[in-house]
């Protein structure tokens, strides 16, 4: 086995080894490269030969220190563990140092929910005039929003849905979703494939009403529910984008986007029902934990009251 080189030149062949073998972009190779210059200045002239899992574990409580995101330190380290695993192969190692180091935790964030008065607002808002607001797009707009809102669908349900239900034919699937107004619900299939069925609210039955009276046919054939310019199935991002132009025509405080629509239909049941195992049920997540965040923003809104009606709450 080979004595080992200075620091860069085992750096250097590592990212030739990145760029040659493993065919990593030059994006990721200068990646690598900058995560392993800034272990060569932590490390000084200490060998990386040397380096052992308590000289990592201080370098990681340097970054944290310096302010450096937990993500970013996190992909720091992995960095680290795949050049020294590589190095293990060239030079004499006792064992990976990084091996076992995690970095610190991230804070857990909230979902971004809006209140009540200004999610309401921002459905039931019609476009600027009367005309616009009659017109297709508008009210295939209004139904979508609506339908996010209700139900709490995720982009890509929503866009998943059908006029009705049908089997694979004709070069098309079967469908994966669907709507049925008879029975106010729509049925959409989730992640890992599993369906389920969420009721629609009467405003959203309504703004589905009014955009079925004026649908036109599908240009592909196709039997998707919600449409766009070219009469093709409407795809996620058309539905970010009219929604967030939407959200900024009419006021809304913050930039709204369809998974903010689902957070604050969870928060909005959660704090009116408090039935934690229904809202679970209506969002399709397949461990109540993922649920329970909404408790927290649950308890924030509960706070808030409090702060302000309560005579007691306020420091004088």
């Amino acid at each position: 086995m080979s004595a080992p080189r200075a620091k860069p030149d085992w750096v250097d062949a590592f990212l030739d080894q990145l760029a040659a073998q493993r065919k990593l972009s030059a994006h990721t190779v200068a990646a690598y490269g900058r995560d392993l210059r800034e272990l060569h200045e932590l490390s000084g002239e200490t060998a990386w030969t040397e380096l052992d899992q308590h000289a990592i574990r201080r370098y990681t409580a340097k970054l944290h220190a310096r302010g450096l995101d937990p993500r970013s330190i996190a992909r720091k380290l992995s960095s680290w563990r795949g050049f020294f695993d590589w190095l293990s192969r060239h030079a004499s190692l006792a064992a990976n140092p990084v091996q076992g180091v995690r970095p610190p935790k991230r804070a857990k964030t909230l979902p971004k929910a809006l209140s009540v008065d200004d999610a309401v607002q921002l459905v039931a808002t019609p476009a600027r005039t009367a005309a616009a607001a009659r017109e297709p797009a508008e009210l295939c707009n209004h139904a979508m929003f609506e339908l996010l809102y209700s139900s709490g669908l995720r982009v890509s349900e929503l866009t998943g849905l059908d006029v009705r239900f049908h089997k694979a034919e004709d070069g098309q699937p079967a469908s994966s979703g669907w709507l049925e107004a008879e029975n106010a619900e729509v049925v959409v299939t989730g992640k890992g494939g599993k369906m389920r069925r969420v009721p629609v609210g009467h405003a959203a039955l309504a703004a589905l009403t009014a955009w079925l009276a004026v649908r036109p046919a599908a240009s592909d054939g196709s039997a998707a529910l919600f449409l766009n310019e070219r009469g093709r199935r409407v795809s996620p991002r058309v539905v970010q984008l009219r929604l967030a132009r939407h959200a900024q025509a009419t006021g809304a405080p913050v930039h709204v986007h369809p998974h903010m629509l689902r957070h604050s239909f969870a928060s909005h049941v959660l704090q009116s029902s408090g039935d934690l195992r229904a809202v679970q049920d209506m969002l399709g997540h397949a461990s109540i934990t993922s649920t329970q965040v909404y408790t927290a923003l649950d308890f924030q809104h509960l706070a808030q009251v409090y702060d302000k009606a309560h005579p007691r709450a306020k420091i004088k």
